[in-house]
């Protein structure tokens, strides 16, 4: 085993609209306790405490985020080296870039501050697996082992074997149509796209040297006139506004010639509807997932949950109940993604 140490960056800079009323732009899903009694940020922090293989994080965050994140990772122990603080959302591309400037040559660590890792130490093995190709200057993403044929997920075809565990990615997958998932999943060879990474900072910013440009630039000059406050790095508005807003797929992942994957199973999802938090569990006798102040009744195959009234459910099936503050929203299980729905009727009143 090498003694390379990696720098975790986490990004937590999404709104977890999905998850729409417990998740709003104030508070979103990386701050809640969702699946246990950390946060989601904090879960994801608490799977690289480990001061022989890993450095302390760097978090890309919503400036209006710095003080919660900075108030829950103290809870659990964890101080940031740094707090990048983007002056507005510009996809993960862009993201990403800021924190390998902060990198430089370290290997780094790339997690959603968002998803659940149930069995750990298989992705601590899947990144002793990736280490040697990382060092070698490889950019290494993680195919998670599908379960279903999930049309919400991207895809990555698994290649040849190049390393003891690593495969070299043949293509990437846009969110298919649910035939041609399942033809994927019969063929065997291919993994979802969970959008975690390992690659060295010098080796992404020069793939995006060669892929996207701009992006570089603008994260140089951003964080090159940024300004910094203890751990916390502004960096500056309007150079990385000038930023192109891509996804990392898109920008680096799906152009570059050495991109590898270690195909594993640990126990991931994404958290991305109350559909997968009530697959999740865990459940009561009747298949319910609660939480909070609830009362069930001969209900059956729900989930309820609650961060303020008291909910009481009698004689109902096969329903998401969520109230939180002065917000409550019901709808059939199966119908979950449709929340965005909710979300963009409530933009557009207000």
């Amino acid at each position: 085993m090498s003694t390379t140490i990696i720098t975790p960056v986490i990004l937590s800079g999404g709104s977890g609209t999905r998850l729409w009323p417990m998740s709003r732009p104030e508070r979103p899903k990386q701050m809640l306790s969702l699946t246990a009694a950390e946060t989601m940020l904090q879960l994801t922090a608490l799977r690289t405490r480990d001061e022989a293989r890993f450095a302390s994080p760097l978090v890309v965050a919503n400036a209006a985020h710095a003080d919660a994140i900075t108030e829950q990772l103290q809870h659990v122990g964890i101080a940031p080296a740094a707090l990048i603080l983007e002056p507005k959302g510009r996809n993960t591309a862009p993201a990403i870039a800021l924190a390998a400037v902060e990198a430089g040559d370290r290997p780094m660590l790339v997690m959603p501050s968002d998803h659940v890792i149930d069995d750990v130490p298989a992705f601590h093995r899947a990144i002793e697996a990736a280490l040697p190709m990382v060092e070698a200057g490889w950019l290494v993403t993680f195919g998670i082992s599908p379960t279903g044929p999930e049309t919400g997920y991207g895809y990555i075809q698994i290649g040849a074997e190049i390393g003891a565990g690593v495969h070299r990615v043949e293509r990437f997958v846009e969110k298919p149509a649910r035939e041609r998932a399942q033809a994927m999943l019969d063929a065997g060879d291919h993994a979802w796209n969970g959008g975690i990474f390992l690659f060295k900072g010098s080796a992404l910013l020069e793939a995006l040297d060669e892929h996207a440009p701009a992006i570089r630039a603008a994260a140089d000059a951003a964080m090159a006139a940024a300004r910094r406050d203890g751990a916390r790095i502004y960096p500056d508005a309007d150079r990385f506004g000038q930023s192109p807003s891509e996804s990392i797929d898109i920008a680096v992942m799906e152009r570059a010639d050495r991109v590898a994957v270690v195909p594993v199973a640990m126990g991931w999802s994404d958290v991305g509807s109350w559909d997968a938090l009530h697959a999740l569990g865990p459940h009561d006798a009747s298949g319910n997932a609660i939480g909070g102040e609830v009362i069930a009744i001969d209900a059956e195959n729900c989930l309820i949950r609650t961060d303020g009234p008291t909910v009481a459910a009698v004689g109902v099936s096969d329903l998401i109940i969520v109230a939180s503050a002065d917000k409550l929203l019901i709808l059939p299980r199966g119908r979950s993604q449709d929340v965005k729905k909710i979300v963009e009727a409530l933009e557009a009143r207000r």
